[in-house]
């Protein structure tokens, strides 16, 4: 794969999830960073420097740490404090930090390092480079960051292999950092001035999490409306509520889009209806997608409007700045570590996510309640029902998980508590906004295959009344062919479970999404 260049001002989302998903072990992807960037790394490094020598007093690098701001720290203490900071920071609780999050966490951190704001060592980034581009991965327990100074903890898990300490997987195997970077080839380095600070400060767990977890959004508000077509089909609704005439009197971008979608999808479909005067419009699960639906793609494109923004920032404190015609170097403390941004982000996404969850469980419903469906499909979507539950339970499940997704939903950033003294005093919870909101797109991952293997199997009994002449939709044909590759049509009961996994496989690889667009035109 081609390797990436960080420079600190143009990280993608999309990079995010390559180095994130690719371990680079030998000659996999590389991560290195530009010769401007390393220069400005170098530069701040040279001014953490001069303000040790001129005496200048420095929050965190000649004073002590949150309510210990006031203390001043000696300067054969300096380096200690750096040490010291990284080890009582390592507070961290529960499991691990999944790989995948662990390595987006680490891109993040060295892309803003290289900005050129943190004072950071040349030698100490490389060495965090190195331990990304060896694949070797800190663990990090999940609990323990209030989103301000940053994501304290889980920072300071990530930095602890650079001194030696801590834990990290290798090659797949738990061990001591010291022992994985020696057998990587590698050398834990004695951090000096400023940089135990610049490592633990900032939003990079957060980001990292959200960053991913846009990006699945962003496969599952197109999922969602393929998955709606194809209950649309099973269904024998009508297309009509899509028609551009209605959605550009009330014309908010994404429902706009998001109907111009549907109707590519359904486009040469035989399994919808046209004119039924008992039959005018179909309930708000099917009338209402480009509404509902609209209304999550906004919710998706802030999220990744800000992580854009939050992936390529200084997010550490304080920062060095220098003039542009001196180049004379100025030290300023503030709060870009404070995760409000992505906390309120992650919390409007995850409200959007249980919406796609909470439409998906009622069109399931109707899948399989012929009470509800016009009698389009028989009870629970099998012919044999009594001897045979059907897809009874399906609907079951896909009811936990959206329920789940309420309890879980609850806006993490509405919550705040005091720490360090008070001195800390209003932290974001933005790490518990993200995690929350990773939580919902895997539940509603799992909703959506419940409800397109339901739709599947309508598909089936709609066909068996239709004939010879039925022909479903341009975009969802693909995806009842992409479904119908890894599950059949079932006549009768069987264990359903992995059913469902094959089916969830299928649209968190983006094959599905991916066959559907490709058989798409424009």
């Amino acid at each position: 794969m081609e390797p990436i260049t960080l420079s600190g001002e143009n990280l993608t989302l999309e990079e995010v999830a390559r180095v994130a998903k690719t371990p680079a072990l030998d000659d996999a992807l590389r991560v290195n960073l530009s010769d401007e960037a390393w220069n400005k790394v170098r530069r701040a490094q040279h001014a953490v420097q001069s303000f040790l020598e001129s005496g200048e007093i420095v929050y965190g690098v000649t004073t002590g740490f949150g309510a210990f701001k006031d203390r001043r720290i000696p300067a054969p203490d300096i380096k200690q404090l750096q040490q010291n900071i990284i080890m009582s920071h390592s507070v961290g609780v529960g499991d691990p930090l999944d790989e995948p999050s662990v390595r987006a966490m680490m891109l993040i951190r060295i892309n803003t390092l290289a900005k050129g704001h943190s004072g950071i060592r040349e030698q100490t980034l490389a060495l965090l480079l190195a331990m990304l581009n060896h694949a070797i991965h800190p663990v990090i327990p999940i609990q323990g960051s209030l989103g301000a100074s940053g994501d304290l903890a889980p920072l300071a898990h990530m930095s602890l292999p650079l001194i030696g300490m801590g834990e990290v997987f290798y090659r797949g195997e738990r061990m001591a950092g010291d022992q994985a970077l020696k057998r990587a080839g590698l050398s834990p380095i004695e951090l000096q001035a400023k940089e135990g600070l610049a490592l633990t400060n900032g939003t990079a767990m957060m980001a990292a999490i959200g960053a991913l977890t846009t990006i699945q959004a962003e496969n599952l508000m197109y999922v969602a409306d393929i998955a709606g077509c194809l209950s649309l089909e099973a269904l024998h609704g009508t297309g009509k509520a899509y028609d551009e005439r209605i959605h550009a009197v009330r014309p908010h971008p994404r429902q706009i889009e998001c109907a111009a979608f549907l109707r590519k999808l359904i486009k040469g479909s035989t399994f919808t209806r046209t004119k039924d005067a008992q039959n005018v419009q179909d309930a708000y699960t099917l009338r209402c997608i480009p509404q509902v639906h609209g209304a999550v793609r906004d919710a998706i494109l802030y999220s990744r409007w800000m992580l854009t923004i939050e992936i390529n920032a200084a997010t550490d404190n304080p920062l060095i700045f220098f003039d542009d015609a001196t180049d004379e170097a100025t030290i300023l403390s503030g709060g870009n570590f404070h995760g409000e941004p992505v906390a309120i982000a992650m919390d409007y996404l995850a409200l959007a996510l249980t919406e796609l969850g909470n439409i998906s469980e009622r069109r399931l419903t109707r899948l399989t309640d012929e009470s509800s469906n016009k009698e389009a499909l028989p009870a629970f979507l099998t012919e044999h029902g009594g001897l045979n539950s059907g897809f009874m339970l399906t609907q079951y499940t896909a009811a936990a998980l959206a329920s789940e997704n309420k309890v879980l939903v609850h806006p993490a950033s509405a919550d705040t508590i005091p720490t360090s003294a008070n001195m800390e005093d209003h932290v974001s919870m933005g790490a518990t906004a993200a995690r929350q909101a990773k939580q919902i797109a895997d539940n509603v991952e799992r909703i959506l295959a419940l409800e397109m293997l339901a739709g599947a199997q309508g598909i089936d009994f709609r066909r068996k009344a239709l004939g010879a002449q039925a022909r479903m939709g341009q975009g969802t044909k693909p995806a009842y062919d992409s479904i119908r590759r890894v599950v059949d049509f079932l006549e009768k009961d069987a264990i359903m479970y992995p059913l469902i996994e094959s089916v969830r496989g299928l649209i968190a690889s983006g094959e599905l999404l991916g066959e559907v667009m490709q058989a798409l035109p424009d």
